[in-house]
Order: C-alpha cells, then sequence, then structure tokens
C-alpha cells in the first residue's frame, strides 16, 4: 500500500520531470531554431546545352572545381546511398541516436572508430562548412546544423545538396561531375557498378580515386554492393555482375563541343548558366571531326571554319571556329567563324542578283568578258584569260571577274554595301569608302556574314539573321524573290568537285588575293553551309583554292547533315524564262557604262554577218573582221579556232553543217560575235 504523502512526492516528481523535458525541449528547439546555417545557394558550373538540352561545353567554378546542378540521379544510386550510409534517413530529425550508440559501443569493444555514426545530413553539414570529422566540437557543429537542416528543408533538398557537394577526388564534386568524369555519361542512368561506385568514393575520395588507386576503388565499390544485397536493394545476381564490371582507369575530359561559339553565349548574359542553344549536338560533333580531319594532312598552320544554319528559321546548327581549341600553331583559340577576312568571289551572286532586280541584266543577257579600264582600275581575270561574250550564267559559273566589275560599275558599289547590310552583315572597307573591287573581296566580312547572306537567297531573297539563343527575328529584303531563284538556279548548275556527288548543291567558291582564303558556301532547300580556309594569322597559302580545298570540305558537310539534299523552291510565277533571243532587246546584250566612250573602231564581225545561212566553201569558212586592232583571236562556239591572227582575213576549215556562234576578239581584249547558219 502506497503512503498518501509518497504518492503526492511521486506525482510531484513525475509532474516535475515531465516540465523539466518540456523546457530542455523546449530549449532544445529553440537552440535549433537559432541556428546561423551556411550558405545554401552553391555555386554550380555555367553549362552551355544543345538544343535538346543536351551538355555542350561546362565550366569550373572560380575555384577551379567541377561542381554541377544536378536534375535527376538513378533511383538505384540513392537506394544505394541510403542504404549504405543512412538506413534511417527518412525517419530521423537529422541525427540518428541508434547509430551515434552503435558508433559509440563499436569504439569501445574495438579500440578504434570503426564506423562514424554521421546522418547524410550531418554529411551534408560538414560539406558546407568545411568542418573536421575528428574533433568533438567538429561533430556537436554538425549535429546542430543537421538538426537546422531537417527543420527548414525537405528530405530531397538536402539529398540535392549532398549531390552536388560531396566529393570525388581531385577537383571533382557532386555526382554529377564524378559521373561525367569518370563514366562519360549523364548519373540519370546508371549501372549498379557506377551506382556501387560513387556510393564508395566520398568516404574517401583521394585515397580511392579510380584513376589513381584502382584496386582500392575496386574493394570500396564491393563493399557498398554486399551492403546493398543486404538491405534488399539489388539482388546477389545483380551484385555478381556489377563486381566483373571493370573500374574505370582514367578521368573522361567534360564536353567541349563548339568552345568558341560557347565562350561567345556565356560572355553575353554572365550569370545566365544554363544556356539553351540551337545548336544540333550530334551535327556539332561530326562537322567538328570534319574539320579535323580537313587540315590533318595540310600542314600546321592551315585552319579550318564551318558553319551550318537553317536558313527558314536562321538557327545555327552547328558553328565550328578551327579545327582544334587549342593554342597551336593553327592558333586555335581565335574563331574564325567570325575574323574579318577577305570574300574573294562569294559576293558575285549577290551582285548579279541585285543586277537582275535592276533590270540591267538577265541570266541569258549577253555580257562581255574583255580587258577594261575603269578610271584607271584595271582588273583581271583569276586565269588571266579573257572569253569574250558570254552568258550572265556562263559568267557567274566561271566566276568571271570582269563582267562583275562592269556590272558593279553600273550600279554603283554602295548599292552592294547596303545589300550586304540588309542580309545581316556588317561589311568593314577599307578607308571607309568602296570602290569597285568590293565586287572580288575588297572588303571584309566574317564567314558567319557570308553564310547569313547566302541563307538570304536561300530564304528567297529575306533574311533572317543567324541566332544562336532565343527567337530569330524577321529580317528585311535583300533581293526579290525572282532575283534570288534565278541566282539559286544558277549556282546549282555550279560542277561539284571531284569525288563529290553531282546533287546540283546551289554553291560558290572564292579565294582572296594572295590566296590568304578558300571559301565554299552553299545551300538547299533547307540548309545553308559555310567553310573557310586560310591561315588564322592572314598569311598566304601558296596554291589554295576555294574550289579545290573548302569545296570538298562543303560537300562533306553536307554528307554529314545524314539525308539528300532539300529540292530547291520552284521559279515564282515573275520568272522570265526565255533563251537570249526571246529577251526584250534591251535585255540581250548587257552595254556597261564605260563602253558609251569606248573607241569607234571597236570590231564588228564584217562576214559572215548575224543571222545569215553561209554556204561552206571547199577550203572552209571566210571570216572577216572590222575595226579593232590585232592580232585577233576567232571562236567558234566558244572554241578557238585561229589564234594571233594579223590578216582581217581568216579561213577556218573542218567545220561542219548547223548553227554556230563566231566570235572575234581583237588585241586590246574588245570582242564581237554573230551566229550564223553553216549549210
Amino acid at each position: 500500500m502506497i503512503r498518501p504523502a509518497f504518492g503526492k512526492r511521486a506525482l510531484f516528481g513525475l509532474a516535475f520531470a515531465l516540465w523539466a523535458g518540456a523546457v530542455a525541449r523546449d530549449a532544445g528547439e529553440a537552440w535549433v531554431r537559432a541556428t546561423v546555417l551556411p550558405d545554401l545557394a552553391i555555386e554550380t558550373s555555367d553549362e552551355v546545352l544543345a538544343r535538346d538540352h543536351r551538355l555542350l561545353r561546362a565550366y569550373t567554378v572560380a575555384d577551379g572545381r567541377w561542381r554541377m546542378a544536378v536534375d535527376a540521379v538513378d533511383p538505384g544510386y540513392t537506394a544505394m546511398l541510403v542504404a549504405f550510409e543512412d538506413k534511417r534517413f527518412y525517419r530521423h530529425s537529422g541525427v540518428d541516436p541508434w547509430a551515434l550508440l552503435r558508433a559509440g559501443g563499436q569504439a569501445l569493444v574495438s579500440g578504434r572508430v570503426v564506423s562514424g555514426g554521421s546522418t547524410l545530413t550531418m554529411q551534408v553539414a560538414r560539406l558546407l562548412e568545411d568542418s573536421g570529422t575528428g574533433r568533438l566540437a567538429g561533430k556537436l557543429r554538425q549535429a546542430r546544423v543537421a538538426l537546422a537542416l531537417e527543420q527548414r528543408l525537405s528530405k530531397a533538398q538536402i539529398l540535392g545538396l549532398y549531390y552536388r557537394i560531396a566529393p570525388y577526388g581531385g577537383n571533382l564534386e557532386g555526382v554529377r561531375a564524378a559521373s561525367l568524369a569518370y563514366f562519360g555519361k549523364e548519373p540519370g542512368r546508371l549501372t549498379p557498378a557506377q551506382s556501387a561506385l560513387l556510393v564508395a568514393l566520398p568516404q574517401s575520395p583521394e585515397s580511392r580515386r579510380p584513376d589513381r588507386a584502382p584496386e582500392l576503388a575496386f574493394a570500396a565499390r564491393a563493399k557498398v554492393l554486399a551492403r546493398a544485397v543486404n538491405a534488399g536493394v539489388i539482388t546477389p545476381d545483380q551484385a555478381q555482375a556489377a563486381e566483373r564490371e571493370a573500374v574505370p582507369h582514367l578521368r573522361k575530359p567534360f564536353p567541349a563541343l563548339s568552345p568558341h561559339l560557347a565562350d561567345r553565349v556565356r560572355a553575353a548574359a554572365p550569370g545566365g548558366s544554363p544556356y539553351v542553344t540551337t545548336i544540333d549536338l550530334a551535327l556539332q560533333r561530326g562537322l567538328e571531326e570534319l574539320a579535323a580531319q580537313a587540315v590533318a594532312a595540310q600542314g600546321a598552320r592551315l585552319q579550318v571554319a564551318i558553319v551550318v544554319a537553317d536558313h527558314a528559321s536562321g538557327e545555327v546548327l552547328a558553328s565550328v571556329g578551327s579545327a582544334a581549341y587549342q593554342a597551336d600553331a593553327r592558333q586555335g583559340f581565335v574563331d574564325m567563324t567570325r575574323a574579318l577576312r577577305s570574300p574573294g568571289s562569294t559576293l558575285k551572286p549577290l551582285v548579279y542578283g541585285l543586277g537582275f532586280d535592276e533590270g540591267l541584266i538577265h541570266p541569258e543577257t549577253l555580257i562581255e568578258d574583255r580587258a577594261m579600264d575603269f578610271g584607271g582600275y584595271a582588273p583581271q581575270n583569276f586565269d588571266k584569260v579573257f572569253r569574250g561574250m558570254v552568258r550572265v550564267r556562263e559568267a557567274l559559273q566561271l566566276s568571271l571577274n570582269l563582267p562583275v566589275v562592269a556590272l558593279t560599275d553600273a550600279m554603283g558599289p554602295a548599292k552592294l554595301l547596303a545589300a550586304l547590310r540588309r542580309s545581316g552583315a556588317a561589311p568593314q572597307v577599307p578607308g571607309g569608302q568602296p570602290g569597285l573591287a568590293v565586287a572580288l573581296g575588297g572588303l571584309g566580312v566574317t564567314l558567319e556574314d557570308l553564310v547569313g547572306l547566302y541563307a538570304s537567297i536561300a530564304r528567297g531573297g529575306v533574311a533572317r539573321p543567324l541566332h544562336v539563343t532565343g527567337e530569330g527575328v524577321a529580317g528585311e529584303r535583300v533581293i526579290s524573290a525572282v532575283a534570288a531563284w534565278q541566282v539559286a538556279d544558277i549556282l546549282s548548275g555550279m560542277p561539284p568537285p571531284a569525288g563529290a556527288p553531282a546533287n546540283r548543291l546551289a554553291y560558290k567558291t572564292g579565294t582572296s588575293y594572295g590566296h590568304r582564303d578558300a571559301w565554299a558556301i552553299g545551300f538547299d532547300g533547307a540548309h545553308v553551309v559555310g567553310v573557310w580556309m586560310g591561315r588564322a594569322d592572314g598569311t598566304p597559302v601558296p596554291g589554295a583554292f576555294g574550289g579545290e580545298l573548302a569545296a570538298p570540305v562543303l560537300f562533306q558537310a553536307f554528307a554529314r547533315l545524314g539525308r539528300s539534299l532539300a529540292p530547291l523552291p520552284a521559279p515564282p510565277a515573275a520568272t522570265l524564262m526565255v533563251g537570249n533571243a526571246a529577251l526584250p532587246q534591251p535585255l540581250r546584250q548587257f552595254r556597261s557604262r564605260a563602253a558609251a566612250f569606248e573607241a569607234a573602231d571597236a570590231p564588228a564581225v564584217a562576214f559572215p554577218p548575224d543571222g545569215a545561212e553561209v554556204e561552206l566553201m571547199p577550203e572552209g569558212l571566210l571570216l572577216r573582221v572590222r575595226g579593232g586592232v590585232g592580232p585577233f583571236t576567232w571562236l567558234v562556239d566558244g572554241q578557238p579556232v585561229a589564234v594571233a591572227e594579223r590578216s582581217r582575213d581568216t579561213v577556218v576549215p573542218r567545220l561542219g553543217p548547223g548553227f554556230v556562234v563566231v566570235s572575234v576578239i581583237d588585241g586590246a581584249g574588245r570582242s564581237a560575235r554573230v551566229q550564223v547558219r553553216l549549210r
């Protein structure tokens, strides 16, 4: 029987104990609430992503570490991590008393630390503050921060912190950086062996680094696999298969695709990571391989740059600034897609397109290719040969210089510069005043400028500036839809380089003065591709021609798009598609401004007269020139039949019946032609 006095004391003691416990609990909670947490805004690596959000390039954080944002991890990894490090993670409040008791008991029995007793939350607290693991004060601080973290964050958020800051050896922090470095893959899908290694490494990241101590890494992984089997995370068969999987012996490089473009995107918007671009990752990788192959056997200094765009949207799908992003003899750190270079003959399609719009010419218009002097400027053809009267179509396909300069002279070079700017280009003219030489490349443009220009032509004459982030904007009209189609039709008739498929790719090549730049720009119905080759320092490349050096790379780049060429559009309804004879009289032959000042004695075919039917004599056809200065060169259907003739009368044997074009070129490079029928 309990005495009343004793019962009262017992009840009082119980009440006091409960009150003291409540006070202690409240005090403890207040102590935890008063905890000043470390900064949870952890800096992670800037990332530049492809159009499908795959990683193109990543950058280390300020202290040189790889610490990357984590969007997803393999559930199997998380299950292994919790089973191995903190099996009551989802049930405790930051500190696991049972784990601490177990660790203390093991230490008393063995005389050494067998297990640490730290929860995952305590490990996060230690990593956030970089506090030690062996000192009592450090342990108490970790416990306090862990309790505070559990009050303010969810379990998923705490795991997210661990995913980002757990150490993996060297300058690797976080599961994603480790997975990319050791396996070359994102951590969203891992094998059991890979998951186990990533669980094991943070316990002793330097001594277990697989690239330095693969045996220790293997043993640590086996220990995690065994614990995972005991916890039911994986089966014994899965563990046995995982143990047979090799441990990685080397770190893999982090993705660094399109490095020049990635640098530009990051510099344009600091703090905007992740940066999503329009780049197609597979195409970018393929063209970087192509670029390396293109210069591999071309000496130590030759460089290459490639740009691919969707000309309908203006999206840049691939941008290769150099054959390799490194400080080498090729100056690989220089982004040659944006370097100012002379475009050579690649502006000629624009000149002819403007000429079509001005009503000066038609693709079937006859235009002279002869020696001309434009106020002291006397350009030559690249091969120093004049071809007399040719069709505009042929003049562009043969890339003749004199006709395009005469056409530029008729329109004024300022019109060419204005059209270039409407296309989105930013041409730089030496001295600021454009002369006729701009038609032959006497100005500075970039590869991106030229790709944008050709994209305008491919799009029916309307510009849409190239872009790598965000949405594109509609641009200005550069040339009419009819002129754009006529230019595209002419360029699609260009013969392909040796060994390339005859696929009617619309393209143009160019070679700058002194063989400093070799170009090839082309398009089909969907894409436009530009290739530049040369030396980054601007020194000449002896024997380099756009048609021989850059054009094969252009055709290979189109092959890497992975499909056949998209067809070019049909001609607009207003397109005049007739031969020369059916053209309006002013369009049958282009007359340059200089023609009004030519000497009255310009050569003319005196016999046979134009349009005549001539009966062949047994000895051949009599040819007679009036005016001009000797010596004279005669051509029949473009083929020389008499060269350096001093006489004004010439008889040409071995001609058969039919229609022929007879041309004469005098000693001053002036020409005349007639069309006759021989019978």
